[in-house]
């Protein structure tokens, strides 16, 4: 029997909240396939798992977004028919997205009335902005009520995205990857007071996470999800990252810190020489940014041969800017780019002549010709150099073979090598370009997120073949949002904070709360080149 919804008052506190059997399907493809799980009142629990594991299915069947075939949803014990976000609010289920919800040019005071979904028609505003005031008193945020989002940070932005839900009192909270666009110390900061909610009584929180130490640090149960199972429960304190991975993956893994420390191992990390020369010498370079006003601010940086310059940074402050200026997808607006001495322009010509290889994000917009198959992409280096091509003549059973060759290398998952490469998932898209990239000999290969989206054991592998680069004498010019992935591969770290390049340091030596200050604009504000060394 299904429980009508009490016309009374609901109820405040932490809930308990079960799946039971939940299945969810689109036409003939299982999303959720018998999910059953727990999550006990007043705790932290976290759900991991790959893309496409079923994380945000399930959250959007508990918040209302979406309604499962099968199964049920229990609140404090209670069957509950989820039909809409207005039962579930009602329910006090709230959710924080990884996206944000907010209105960019009204103020903190108006976009947290907004979230009530109750506003007067006429709005008292002096007996509202004290009842705003007293809530804010009850919560760690400091805000401007006056503030508006277009004028905040990132990480005051998911404050107040947080904010919104606190100020409905839920008795479960849903944050979908609620850090992605925050700095260590923000995201240790917002995690923080999320778990001393949870403990305080006032509500249960439900995390999707991708990061373990989050997991480790802040939660108190997690659930794995693969290929739309639930397939493994435990408290935290009885588990460790390499378990979890393990879980995830049906196999043996590990984070990408535990993959590129296992690549580390794999290949010797001679120290880089301090005589080698610069490979790569970026100098003063500018570029706009999409909305015309400058991303790239006369920005400087060096990589030796046989070295790996890692680039930290949050999302947004000029990172994709400066790979695309590097490798001649946005135009210059001022700077110079040598490579082993000699100017470069990202010309096909010169890539080839120089040994310049880039793995930019989003492969497909960026790296690919959607329409034109897995063999016609990987040859589009070389497809008119031998032995792809002789007197001119184009040999496309050359570009098959080499394509197969390439597909059971690096495991891309297609029908063939002549399938449309826009057929192919976003991680196999990743593998056909890396096998095309990183074929040959390189001096400088420019890596953009270049593990986004795949899974643990491609990830040790695909650090493993950058690590190769370093060794043979490669410089790598690393940009990644995850400072693991950075702290395991790195030799240097400098950080891009608003379009400049604010702080260096070498990684062995590097402390993360010190990244994260520069990341977030701290450390006495931005420096000018010379930039900040650490000591």
């Amino acid at each position: 029997m299904i429980a009508p919804l009490d016309p009374q008052p609901r109820e405040t506190g932490a809930l308990a909240l079960d799946t039971y059997e939940l299945t969810k399907r689109f036409g003939a493809f299982t999303a959720l396939d018998h999910v059953t799980m727990r999550v006990e009142p007043g705790s932290v629990h976290a759900l991991l798992g790959e893309n496409g594991a079923g994380k945000s299915t399930l959250v959007k069947c508990v918040a209302g977004f979406q309604v499962a075939e099968e199964g049920s949803i229990l609140i404090d014990g209670r069957e509950q028919s989820i039909a809409n976000p207005i039962v579930a609010r009602a329910l006090g289920i709230g959710m924080v997205y990884q996206h944000f919800t907010l209105a960019p040019g009204m103020t903190v005071a108006e976009n947290l009335l907004l979230a009530g979904g109750r506003t007067p028609a006429v709005i008292d505003w002096k007996t509202q902005r004290a009842e705003l005031q007293d809530f804010l008193a009850t919560t760690p945020f400091s805000l401007d009520l006056d503030a508006r989002p277009a004028d905040m940070a990132a990480g005051e932005k998911q404050k107040l995205e947080l904010l919104k839900q606190l100020y409905l009192q839920p008795r479960l909270l849903i944050l979908d990857e609620p850090t992605s666009v925050l700095t260590p110390q923000e995201a240790d900061e917002v995690l923080g007071h999320v778990r001393e909610f949870a403990r305080s009584g006032l509500c249960s929180v439900l995390l999707i996470t991708h990061k373990f130490r989050e997991v480790m640090q802040y939660a108190d149960d997690v659930t794995v999800l693969r290929r739309g199972k639930a397939v493994h429960h435990c408290s935290v304190a009885s588990t460790q990252p390499a378990q979890l991975a393990a879980a995830m993956m049906g196999e043996a893994a590990g984070s990408p810190q535990v993959a590129a420390e296992a690549a580390s191992a794999r290949i010797p990390r001679t120290p880089v020489s301090a005589t080698a020369p610069n490979a790569l010498q970026v100098e003063g370079l500018r570029a706009l940014g999409d909305r015309g006003t400058l991303a790239v601010h006369d920005l400087s940086l060096q990589v030796r041969a046989g070295e790996i310059l890692g680039v930290a940074g949050v999302s947004g402050n000029g990172q994709r800017e400066l790979v695309e200026a590097l490798v001649g997808q946005r135009a210059r607006l001022g700077g110079l780019v040598h490579v082993n001495g000699k100017p470069y322009h990202a010309r096909r010509e010169e890539n080839r002549a120089l040994k310049v290889r880039s793995l930019p994000e989003e492969p497909l917009r960026n790296a690919c010709v959607g329409d034109l198959s897995v063999a016609e992409n990987m040859a589009l280096r070389d497809f008119d150099a031998p032995p792809l091509a002789a007197r001119g003549v184009l040999r496309f059973p050359a570009w098959r073979s080499r394509a197969r060759e390439w597909i059971r290398e690096y495991g891309v998952k297609t029908q063939g090598e002549d399938a449309p490469i826009r057929s192919l998932s976003g991680g196999n898209v990743q593998r056909a370009v890396l096998a095309r990239e990183l074929a040959g000999e390189i001096a400088v290969l420019i890596a953009a997120n270049p593990v986004f989206g795949l899974d643990f054991a491609a990830v040790a592998e695909i650090h493993a073949r950058i690590l190769d680069v370093r060794a043979r004498g490669g410089a790598v010019l690393l940009i990644s949002e995850d400072l693991d992935e950075l702290l395991g591969l790195a030799d240097r770290i400098v950080v891009m904070s608003e379009g400049r390049i604010v702080f260096e340091t070498p990684a062995a030596g590097a402390e993360r709360h010190v990244l994260g200050s520069h990341m977030g604009g701290g450390e006495h504000g931005h420096a000018h080149p010379p930039y900040q060394h650490a000591a």
